[in-house]
């Protein structure tokens, strides 16, 4: 088993759900149980599926995890977009976003 606490990746996997959280805090409340929800639970998957794969005994179990993550990246990456092209963050709010995205994705 492996401290999931100790990779970088997990580490930042955490900030970008800190971030997310704090940047959906602006979202108009009409997206409360949809975009927010789905930015916020796609930003946890991160972070949560690597910590569960670090948690299990086979190579391939923790693969299947860390592609579970992968997709979650993905999933939150659009959501960024989305969020943007919405209105709902500025520019400079989702570069950033794409930014800890993209570094957690490699």
């Amino acid at each position: 088993m492996r401290d999931f606490k100790k990779y970088d990746i997990w580490n930042n996997a955490h900030l970008l759900t800190i971030n997310v959280y704090e940047i959906t805090k602006k979202f108009p409340s009409t997206e409360k149980y949809s975009l927010i929800s789905q930015m916020q639970k796609a930003s946890y998957s991160i972070p949560s599926n690597f910590a569960e794969g670090c948690g299990r005994d086979s190579d391939k179990d923790f693969n299947r995890f860390i592609q579970m993550s992968l997709g979650s990246a993905h999933e939150l990456e659009y959501f960024s977009i989305l969020s943007q092209d919405l209105g709902f963050i500025s520019s400079e709010e989702a570069t950033s976003l794409l930014l800890q995205i993209n570094i957690i994705k490699k």
